[in-house]
């Protein structure tokens, strides 16, 4: 008699500028991927033939979606997804408690569902420990998790590349900076270096300034931006890649 085939999790993390997905054996450790990949908002369509390159005619489970990125985009992933393999399809949303996290949020349900997963994330990394979890994408959040499992709440600021492309259309003469260019640092000689030194010391200041505030003995990064931020950094830090879909994954398997 063949064994039953595993049954597969597929997780979807739909953000501000990316659609990043994981696939999963449900009996895996969190984070030990089959497959992952991301796609831009753009291109959605092109995500089919990812999935089933990845799934390579095997069935999925359950499929688990983090979307921040509003109904329409989300319309199409339903739509993307129909056509796999029997698909259960659940859109991720915070609770007050989830996974060994509690949901400190003056109203649980407003807190968003990314930043509420990569806290489940970084919990599950970094247990019974006060943490900071930064994660640099279009917008830079930090949030804040207690040693007892509460998510505290935690601070949003503009992203490097938002921060920078501000000063660019809104200040006369100044050159557009990306966060690709060369990371200068301290107190730069020229005006294009000045504006990205600037932008990555507040990206800098805001994370330490919430480790300190927290007490945090581990502070966590994720994001496109995140090796950027870190360069500015004074204080010891951990990368973790895709924390909302680590989060995503230790949610699945979670018994509560």
């Amino acid at each position: 008699m063949s064994a039953a085939p595993a049954a597969m999790l597929l997780l979807i993390d739909a953000g501000n500028t990316r659609i990043k997905w994981a696939l999963a054996d449900a009996g895996a450790a969190p984070g030990a991927w089959l497959a992952s990949g991301a796609r831009p908002h753009a291109m959605p369509e092109l995500l089919t033939a990812d999935w089933q390159a990845a799934l390579a005619g095997r069935a999925v489970s359950q499929v688990l979606l983090s979307n921040v990125a509003g109904p329409a985009l989300g319309q199409v992933l339903q739509t993307l997804l129909a056509a796999l393999p029997a698909p259960d399809v659940v859109c991720f949303a915070s609770l007050p408690q989830l996974a060994g996290l509690r949901n400190g949020y003056r109203d649980p349900y407003q807190l968003g569902c990314d930043r509420f997963a990569a806290a489940i994330g970084g919990r599950w990394l970094v247990p019974d420990q006060p943490i900071v979890i930064a994660t640099c994408g279009t917008a830079t959040t930090i949030d804040a998790v207690s040693a007892d499992g509460c998510f505290v709440g935690g601070m949003i600021l503009p992203g490097l590349g938002l921060m920078a492309g501000a000063l660019a259309r809104n200040t006369a003469q100044l050159p557009h900076i990306t966060p690709a260019a060369q990371l200068p640092h301290g107190f730069a000689d020229n005006t294009a270096d000045a504006i990205l030194s600037g932008c990555l010391a507040a990206q800098a200041g805001a994370i330490e300034r919430a480790c300190a505030a927290h007490g945090a003995t581990s502070c966590l990064l994720s994001g496109g931006a995140a090796p950027a931020v870190a360069t500015a950094l004074s204080q010891p830090y951990r990368m973790v890649d895709n924390i909302v879909l680590l989060g995503l994954h230790v949610a699945a398997t979670s018994p509560s």
